[in-house]
């Protein structure tokens, strides 16, 4: 196995990384998401990982105005975010259970012609150099307002949380396990992905939280009157 690269700056990253076009996931900075590999050709992106630098890259097929590409081979969305897998186990029919921890987001400067059954993509981070910076910006964040927009959804859906967990949670983990947790599609997921900082992925989340509120409440509204 390769030496593990440390990674504490964009110049640090691989200059090409596998992709793994997955839509409606979301993966962000020093968040962890586990994900179900079957596929060989994401098999073989696994096995390939783990006898090199363990990183993959996460991204969405891109979104065009009648939803995400859904073709075999879709095209990329322009930002992704990079993962090392942390943590892999396999199943007794053959599958992958991996999970991915966030690194950083990247910019697909271009995808490459390979010989290898999945993807593979030269990235930059340069744009996303605050993603190495734990905490960066927590400050800014209107908390109160963020959990009670979570706790305004929950009711509505007659969801509970673990509240401890959720006081004790910092801004930044609060902010992104929340967008990552999140029921919505993959439009407003790349939004979340490529919100400029922790301030703005909080708007973001509060915004489309809202807006499914009121959809909610209008198709009640439109039922009751039926």
């Amino acid at each position: 196995m390769a030496k593990r690269r440390v990674l504490r700056a964009p110049e640090h990253l691989p200059s090409t990384v596998p992709v793994f076009p997955l839509t409606g996931a979301l993966l962000l900075p020093r968040r962890e998401l586990p994900l179900n590999i079957f596929e060989p050709r994401y098999l073989e992106m696994v096995d390939d990982a783990l006898a090199g630098d363990r990183m993959i890259g996460l991204i969405q097929p891109r979104i065009g105005p009648d939803g995400p590409d859904e073709s075999e081979s879709p095209l990329l969305s322009a930002i992704g975010c990079l993962g090392r897998i942390t943590a892999f186990q396999e199943a007794d029919d053959g599958r992958y259970l991996i999970t991915l921890q966030g690194i950083s987001r990247f910019r697909v400067v271009e995808e490459l012609t390979v010989s290898t059954s999945y993807r593979q993509c030269r990235i930059d981070g340069h744009t996303f150099a605050r993603d190495f910076k734990p905490n960066l910006g927590e400050e800014t964040v209107d908390r109160q307002r963020l959990i009670q927009t979570f706790r305004d959804y929950l009711d509505a859906h007659d969801l509970d949380a673990d509240w401890e967990s959720v006081e004790r949670a910092s801004n930044e983990t609060l902010v992104n396990a929340l967008a990552m947790m999140s029921p919505y599609g993959p439009r407003e997921k790349q939004a979340l992905l490529e919100a400029d900082d922790l301030n703005t992925r909080a708007e973001v989340l509060i915004a489309v939280t809202e807006m499914a509120l009121a959809r909610d409440a209008g198709d009640e509204y439109g039922h009751s009157l039926q």
